[in-house]
């Protein structure tokens, strides 16, 4: 990757967006089947209800601060970066564990053999929205006359855990880390971005001394596709006249992108939100074809938006009528999210992420990426990004697409979990949460190579981190410990430096 010294920084930045990601999830799942037959669930609700096939989650050696620091070690290693050449780190998340030290200066210990200090960001926070946030101020800086040139990372990470229930089976944990700046393979549409806020309590977490959420599942399943309709209208106003400026007279629609994400608290929500924007578009379309895609839907042209979120018959007819879109633009990006869970603030940029390991290089070129965020309380946005058309070799994109090709190989690595050990899991969360002093139990054995871990909770709620040595064809020996002002212990490979770099390179392509 070009450092700060071989990067133009003449004018207007060309061209910004998402250079390289990174995605990291626990080494462990529970098969949701399973998971119905111990719930004493009907057959079904968890697997075909909400299509989930496999809940990732985390034992008590990992936290948010851990997940965040492999993912962001990852990056920097599977890139050749170093940390000076990076001038802004913001973390999205929605996991609390210190009401005043943020994750982002945590990861900070990350960057003190470099020396470098000079890093601009903190983190941002309102449900699963934070890495969105984050994400948007990071693009701000590189197109601002604060840039200096560097490289800004984006880091959302959470750990979603739900109190004993039906809402449980909606849980996961993950992290993903992405490099922002110019030149990138992921294009951010610029002027193309739409944004809906306001107050609701649909989710939220007021207890300070628990994990677990409140959730009003009704209004909160409201809020969602209130927020979607809100911002699509607001996307599509801006794209047609972008269109229109540029000269084309098309109606806009959802045949004029090539894929949609969508954040996902569970793949049937998604796959009803893809459906949403076709029943959206069905309305805007002052000739809609009546005898081609929208055939059978004449019974529905006269209704009203806030009238549907709950009509089941708009609801069937739109998803059935949609089906084959789904097919095609979002079942690509569902992989992460179907076999790993609600990952929170990383949930949408999983989605991305298997978007990309869906296919090649050759394969994503020039499409056109449709994306929308959503956060409880509530925030969300709909912005889009195109894929570079350069497949050259090296090139950014084909870097990228290479670094993820082996997500179903990573996906399929994690050891599965019997139910009843996953309670045993959650119940020990919940009575060892904000423990001081603790000693964590999990074994460390089980996590994967390279992957930060809790050590230890002093008596004064510092943590301690350790991790666990890289794969022996990787790296042959791991350094000293180092323990910071921050009272981490921190166990770094000795030739963590560029020596290591080449070698750790290839290891996710």
């Amino acid at each position: 990757m070009p450092g700060p010294t071989t990067m133009e920084h003449h004018g207007w930045p060309q061209d910004v967006g998402i250079i390289a990601m990174e995605v990291y999830f626990p080494s462990q799942y529970v098969d949701q089947s399973e998971l119905e037959a111990f719930d004493g669930a009907s057959t079904g609700k968890y697997t075909i209800g909400l299509g989930q096939s496999k809940m990732g989650f985390c034992s008590d050696r990992e936290d948010v601060n851990s997940l965040c620091l492999t993912v962001l070690q990852k990056l920097v290693e599977g890139n050749n970066l170093s940390y000076c050449d990076i001038g802004r780190l913001e973390v999205g998340t929605e996991t609390i564990i210190d009401k005043s030290k943020s994750v982002k200066t945590v990861l900070m210990q990350l960057f003190e053999d470099s020396g470098n200090t000079s890093v601009e960001g903190i983190d941002t926070t309102n449900a699963c929205y934070g890495g969105t946030s984050a994400l948007f101020n990071s693009l701000n800086w590189v197109e601002s006359s604060a840039w200096d040139g560097r490289y800004a990372v984006v880091v959302a990470g959470d750990i979603a855990v739900y109190a004993t229930g039906n809402a449980r089976c909606t849980g996961g944990a993950g992290a993903v880390a992405m490099l922002i700046g110019p030149n990138a393979a992921l294009v951010c549409d610029r002027g193309l971005r739409s944004t809906h806020m306001r107050h609701a309590y649909d989710f939220y977490k007021p207890d300070m001394a628990s994990e677990y959420p409140v959730v009003d599942g009704k209004l909160t399943i409201q809020c969602y596709l209130s927020a979607l309709d809100e911002c699509y209208q607001q996307y599509c106003t801006k794209v047609q006249a972008a269109m229109l400026k540029d000269g084309d007279h098309r109606h806009f629609n959802l045949d004029c992108v090539h894929f949609a994400a969508f954040h996902s608290p569970y793949c049937k929500l998604v796959q009803k939100s893809l459906a949403r924007l076709m029943l959206n578009d069905f309305l805007r379309d002052q000739k809609p074809d009546m005898a081609g895609k929208y055939a059978g839907l004449e019974a529905f042209r006269d209704i009203r938006l806030e009238d549907t979120y709950f009509d089941k018959d708009v609801e069937k007819a739109f998803m059935a009528a949609s089906r084959p879109l789904f097919t095609a633009k979002t079942l690509p990006t569902l992989r992460v999210a179907k076999q790993v869970g609600n990952m929170y603030t990383p949930s949408l940029y999983g989605g991305l992420a298997s978007f990309l390991a869906s296919g090649s290089a050759k394969d994503h070129a020039g499409k056109r990426v449709l994306l929308f965020s959503y956060g409880s309380g509530l925030a969300s946005s709909m912005y889009s990004v195109t894929v570079s058309q350069d497949v050259s070799s090296g090139s950014p994109l084909e870097k990228l697409c290479n670094s993820l090709i082996d997500l179903q190989k990573r996906l399929d690595s994690r050891r599965k979990v019997d139910p009843s050990d996953f309670d045993k899991s959650m119940k020990l969360r919940e009575e060892t949460h904000h423990k001081a002093p603790y000693f964590p139990v999990g074994p460390v054995e089980d996590l994967f190579p390279g992957t930060w871990y809790l050590a230890e909770v002093d008596d004064k709620h510092r943590r301690k981190y350790e991790r666990k040595p890289l794969n022996s064809s990787e790296i042959t020996s791991i350094g000293k410990v180092v323990e910071n002002t921050a009272n981490m212990q921190v166990r770094k490979g000795a030739a963590e430096t560029e020596a290591l770099a080449p070698s750790v390179a290839t290891a996710s392509s």
